[in-house]
């Protein structure tokens, strides 16, 4: 009887060990690392102090941290917005997108959000981000679709960065970057693990809507060492001074 007490016992505190560190981390169904009831102190953790910068890096916070971000009256006058790795998609996009809380955004960082041409489409039809400046879209999916609405959109007049790296992204999305007349103020732009043939870079580096264009990255796309030879003698950037195709 002693002896089934003590095991009763070790079985007890091993659940009792066990459960917490269940209940904590990642979700096993969703994958997502942040409780609802943590993301307020995420929030007021990653936004300065003035309320001018957010940065939530790699919080996987979800289209539920989004919705209380954009409720968070301290960050409505952001300027700076850093959301990397949120696993926000479209929908999370689309609240971004809709509500005031962003008007004043200049520097947007979306990186690996599995974002497709619809959140761009509700992006560049918000009745905010008329000021940015910096635009970070690396690894998502947005596609020639997603890269057309962009090149299409007043919105970029003033963007001086532009990372479209991993997006799997053509030749008709680099030609349509190349034809873009909201482009021109464009100083470095991210177009690296792409799939973008000789044709879409010499569009590129033979445009004339890209004049203040300084750096151009191309490595990890669609062309041959043979190509890449001739292209980097190609480009008729007025002010480039870095190209980087390989």
């Amino acid at each position: 009887m002693m002896k089934l007490c003590k095991n009763f016992g070790l079985l007890l505190l091993s659940l009792g060990l066990l459960l917490p560190a269940c209940r904590s981390g990642h979700d096993g169904v969703t994958g997502a690392s942040a409780k609802a009831r943590d993301l307020p102190k995420l929030i007021e953790k990653g936004t300065s102090e003035d309320g001018m910068s957010v940065s939530l890096q790699n919080k996987r916070i979800g289209v539920k941290g989004v919705r209380l971000l954009a409720k968070t009256e301290k960050v409505k006058n952001v300027r700076s917005l850093a959301l990397k790795t949120n696993k926000l998609g479209d929908e999370g996009v689309s609240i971004l997108a809709e509500s005031p809380t962003f008007q004043h955004v200049e520097k947007l960082f979306l990186w690996d959000n599995q974002v497709t041409a619809d959140g761009i489409k509700s992006l560049i039809e918000s009745a905010h981000f008329n000021n940015l400046t910096e635009l970070n879209l690396m690894k998502n999916k947005l596609g020639d679709e997603g890269v057309k609405l962009l090149a299409q959109s007043e919105k970029m007049a003033q963007v001086t960065l532009l990372d479209l790296g991993a997006n799997e992204i053509g030749d008709a999305g680099a030609i349509a970057i190349a034809n873009s007349p909201h482009l021109g103020n464009l100083k470095r732009m991210d177009l690296f693990r792409n799939k973008i043939s000789s044709k879409g870079i010499e569009a590129l580096i033979r445009s004339k809507h890209l004049p203040n264009l300084e750096y151009l990255d191309l490595t990890a796309n669609a062309v041959t060492p043979e190509e890449i030879l001739f292209l980097e003698k190609m480009s008729e950037l007025p002010n480039l001074k870095v190209l980087i195709i390989q």
